[in-house]
Parts: structure tokens; sequence; C-alpha cells
């Protein structure tokens, strides 16, 4: 009785289904009849944000190659000549970049004194692996004053580069990479993934304090 209870119950709703499905008038799934979501249009990013976006790629680019210079340096690892090569091709990328607003001649200024830095920072790291500190000390003079001539430089360029913060920011930037070096001379490498956090954050805000003085120089391009 009961096997026969619950096939006449499974025909029951067999046939239901049946004729709603034939009714036109019976409950549907509307989100079915629904038809697709036209595709949002893309955001327009302004002139400006662009600007942003391409100064913080530039300098990320900058820590992250030196890191990698850094890594080759004191461990000794293979792809030493790509990895400065890359970071040099970075201040080249750095000095194309303010070729538009400044012109050639600043642009290639810039770019030498950027190479400076470059490779007075692969001196000091070697320094600092020898346990050199006569040299080290004398290297570490040379360095700072290229990061003041960076300062000066562009401070002259631009109004709202104000020299002295330009000089701090410079400084902060070398003494971060210094820390992110020695802890990874020292093999500590928890003390490394924060100083390389620390030097990381501190290039955002020198980026986008470099972006931002561009804006202000020059409104009517970023209109």
């Amino acid at each position: 009785m009961g096997k026969m209870f619950f096939t006449l119950s499974l025909s029951a709703l067999f046939m239901s289904f049946i004729l709603m499905c034939d009714n036109p008038k019976a409950p549907m799934n509307k989100q079915a009849d629904l038809p697709p979501a036209p595709p949002k249009p893309p955001t327009e990013i302004t002139k400006a944000e662009k600007l942003r976006d391409d100064m913080r790629k530039l300098w990320e680019d900058h820590v992250a190659y030196t890191r990698n210079v850094i890594f080759c340096l004191v461990d000794n690892l293979p792809g030493t000549d790509q990895a400065v090569k890359r970071l040099l091709a970075n201040q080249d990328d750095i000095g194309n970049a303010m070729k538009q607003f400044y012109g050639d001649t600043a642009a290639k200024k810039l770019t030498v004194l950027l190479h400076e830095h470059i490779t007075g920072a692969a001196e000091v790291v070697k320094a600092a692996k020898m346990n050199d500190a006569k040299s080290l000390d004398v290297l570490n003079k040379s360095w700072m004053e290229n990061a003041d001539q960076i300062s000066v430089f562009l401070s002259g360029a631009n109004p709202n580069w104000k020299e002295g913060e330009m000089k701090m920011m410079m400084h902060d930037h070398l003494k971060l990479t210094t820390d992110e070096a020695v802890a990874r001379i020292k093999k500590d490498y928890e003390a490394d993934i924060k100083a390389y956090d620390n030097v990381h954050d501190e290039i955002l805000k020198m980026a986008d304090m470099l972006s931002e003085g561009i804006i202000k120089q020059f409104p009517d391009k970023f209109k």
C-alpha cells in the first residue's frame, strides 16, 4: 500500500510540473527571463590619475630592481649584470618621463644624476659586505652628495618641490635602502622584509609628491 501511494505521489508531482510548463500564467523564475545586464563602460582615467599611476610604476620599479641588485651582490647570485642593466634602464625611463615637462636637456641631466645614484649604491653595498668601514664612510658621503644634487636639481625645475623636502625624501630613501642592504648582509631576513616594506612605502610618497608638483606646475596639461 505504501509503495503504491509513493508511486501515485510521484506521478502527481510529475503531472503538476507538466501543467506548470504548459500554463503561461504559472509562476516562473523571473530572473531567468531577464535579458543579461549590459556591460559597464570602462571608467575613464584622468590625465592626472595616469601621471600618478605612471610615476608610481617608475619608482616602484626603482626600488624593486634595486632590491634585485642587492640580492645579487650580497648573495653572489647569477644575473648581476642583467639586474644592474635593468635598474639603469629604469633611470632612463624616469628621465624620459620628465622630458615632456622639462625638455631634453633637463631630462638627460636627471638621468646622469640617477645613474650616479645607482652606481654609488652598488659601491656602498659592496663596501658594506666587505665590512670596509673606511671605504664605506667615503662612499656614503659621495652617495649623500649625489642625493643632494638630485634634490637641488629637482627643486630648481619645479617650485612646488621644495629643496628641503626633496632632500629629506632622498635622505630617507638612502637610509632605508641601506637598512635593506645591511639586513640582507647580516642574514636577518625578518628585518630585510621589513626594510623593503618601508622603502616601498616611502618611494610611493615620493612618487606622489613628484606627480602632484607637476600637476600644480602645469595645470593646463591636465584639463
